[in-house]
């Protein structure tokens, strides 16, 4: 029977009287083109998954590389795409995400989301505090503001309440789109925080209300303070743009 394969990953072809050497020991080449750089191999040989392993540039001493090692390695095909995976690897810390979609439009859009989603979680694990999630933070702030304005006496009231009503809209938009009433949530969520209850948000699971910290959901405090800054700056940038819009245009011949 067939002993013990080799695989070795290259770019170029297995041309070449390294790759005859290497052939004698029943070598197993998967071929990844310089163009795609690597994307057919669902997971990269890494210092993290296939350990040890050593990238090369020639195989003159093969004997002195450290090879990777792993329990599989198959194609598989996921969708009309062939990939290359490697499974049962000793000191795997890495994973794979494929991401499918009718239209590249879709594709993108989940690859931005889902590197959203990973920035969020790097930024945490750096800067641990968190707060309430399910739009409560907002809620909260819309009612300090809200409580500030009623001591203000000019006309900078107007601009806080609109500051206020616009924090609002954050849980509206969750309730939206979870497929809720978003008017009768956040109506009974802004009387909830009127009572004290400064945790409570949104819990989309059921379309109720309930204490964000009894259920686990938390954002982090850098990202939400990033968000409300990077709003407020676009919102005094559409401001200051709607002034020159509104000039009176220019009379022509």
């Amino acid at each position: 029977g067939a002993g013990r394969g080799t695989p070795v990953i290259h770019r170029g072809g297995a041309g070449g009287s390294s790759s005859f050497t290497w052939s004698s020991e029943l070598t197993i080449y998967l071929e990844v083109s310089v163009e795609c750089d690597g994307e057919g191999v669902a997971l990269a040989p890494d210092q993290a998954s296939l350990s040890p392993v050593q990238v090369v540039s020639r195989f003159d001493a093969q004997h002195a590389v450290k090879l990777g090692t792993c329990d599989l390695i198959e194609e598989v095909m996921i969708g009309e795409d062939k990939l290359v995976r490697f499974s049962g690897c000793p000191n795997s810390q890495a994973s794979s995400i494929v991401l499918r979609g009718a239209n590249t439009h879709v594709v993108d859009e989940a690859h931005r989301s889902l590197h959203d989603a990973l920035c969020v979680l790097s930024q945490t694990i750096k800067h641990s505090a968190v707060l309430s999630g399910g739009g409560a933070p907002e809620m909260l702030m819309a009612q300090a503001v809200e409580e500030e304005a009623k001591r203000v006496p000019t006309k900078h009231v107007v601009a806080m309440e609109a500051y206020a009503k616009a924090l609002r809209m954050m849980p509206m938009h969750i309730a939206d789109n979870a497929g809720y009433d978003s008017t009768d949530l956040c109506a009974r969520l802004k009387a909830k925080h009127y009572e004290g209850c400064h945790t409570w948000g949104l819990e989309m699971e059921r379309g109720e209300l309930g204490d964000m910290l009894e259920f686990g959901i938390c954002e982090s405090l850098q990202v939400k303070e990033q968000v409300v800054l990077s709003s407020a700056e676009a919102a005094e940038m559409i401001l200051r743009v709607d002034d020159i819009v509104q000039c009176a245009p220019r009379q022509r011949q």
